[in-house]
């Protein structure tokens, strides 16, 4: 049992980390002006539910399976993930909107991206030291 709920928590991590490459990719092609808001947001909100559910069903299934540090280390950022998700004013289509991205002014949009891929990798390279 405990394998196969490695096998699963390892192959979701790195889809993981795969759609965190995407967005990544994604918005510097909006950085760079290769493609419009319109099509970036589009493009990334597809990604904002599964990308949800991935991180939770990896959090839940350590929980499931007694395995205390690496559902600590999950924690925080399924919960931002799903605060982030709810806390979504009722007009806004998705994480990924036009306006939002305009406001944010000089930072880069790809800021938000890094920190997401990097927890993927924590929690890959902590899962494969088990």
């Amino acid at each position: 049992m405990e394998a196969v709920v490695f096998v699963f928590s390892l192959l979701d991590c790195c889809a993981l980390i795969f759609l965190s490459v995407y967005f990544i990719i994604t918005l510097s092609d909006l950085e760079c002006d290769y493609i419009n808001a319109r099509s970036c947001c589009s493009k990334l909100n597809k990604w904002v539910i599964p990308e949800l559910i991935g991180h939770t069903i990896v959090t839940v299934l350590m929980l499931v399976s007694l395995h205390w540090f690496i559902f600590l280390l999950n924690l925080p950022v399924a919960t931002w993930n799903i605060y982030r998700d709810t806390a979504r004013e009722g007009t806004q289509q998705g994480e990924w909107e036009r306006e939002k991205q305009a406001s944010r002014g000089a930072g880069s949009p790809t800021r938000g991206s890094i920190p997401g891929s990097r927890d993927h990798d924590l929690s890959r390279r902590q899962m494969l030291d088990d």
